[in-house]
């Protein structure tokens, strides 16, 4: 797959409550993706590369990190949230379903910044992640997936769901530290 400069990080999810069936599981597996998703974040950062948050909007119904922030901290979420907040140079959307691209003006962002490559992670990967790499195949943007860059409630859901993007979607779902990013 050839490298883009037009390509942009979208982090799914992570703003999360965990407050669900298997939020506990789901929120140690999110601990463990931070770091790496910190880390692209820093290098996007450093090459002026857009990086887009988006989120569930639990109700507030408002684009505003800072009110999703505080009602989503808590013990399960509050080292992910203090680790990986926006900032304010970040781009911070809300979806009303699993999908990036439903209901909200992700597509329409992504074009306008010439995007054609996008860095897919976050929570859960089974579900958001998954039908947010669909709707952005489906869209015909090039997809990287860094497999130690999604989680999911089990293991093998997360390596299910890798191989589907990696076979049906193309996506590069190499870790990381093996991405050619920039």
């Amino acid at each position: 797959m050839t490298q883009s400069k037009n390509v942009a990080l979208l982090i799914v999810d992570m703003i999360n409550n965990f407050d669900f069936e298997h939020g506990d599981l789901l929120s140690k597996r999110a601990k463990e993706i931070t770091g790496p998703i910190l880390d692209i974040k820093n290098l996007f950062n450093k090459h002026g590369l857009p990086v887009i948050y988006i989120n569930d909007h639990y109700n507030l119904w408002q684009a505003d990190f800072e009110k999703i922030m505080d009602y989503c901290r808590n013990e399960k979420s509050e080292q992910i949230i203090d680790k990986l907040a926006p900032t304010e140079k970040d781009y911070f959307l809300i979806k009303p379903k699993h999908s990036a691209f439903y209901g909200t003006a992700l597509d329409t962002l992504l074009q306008q910044l010439k995007v054609d490559t996008v860095v897919i992670t976050g929570v859960a990967g089974n579900i958001c992640v998954l039908f947010t790499a669909n709707d952005a195949y489906m869209r015909e943007y090039q997809l990287i997936v860094p497999e130690n860059c999604i989680a999911s409630n089990h293991e093998q859901d997360n390596q299910y769901t890798l191989k589907m993007m990696r076979d049906t979607l193309k996506a590069n779902t190499k870790p990381s530290s093996e991405q050619k990013f920039i």
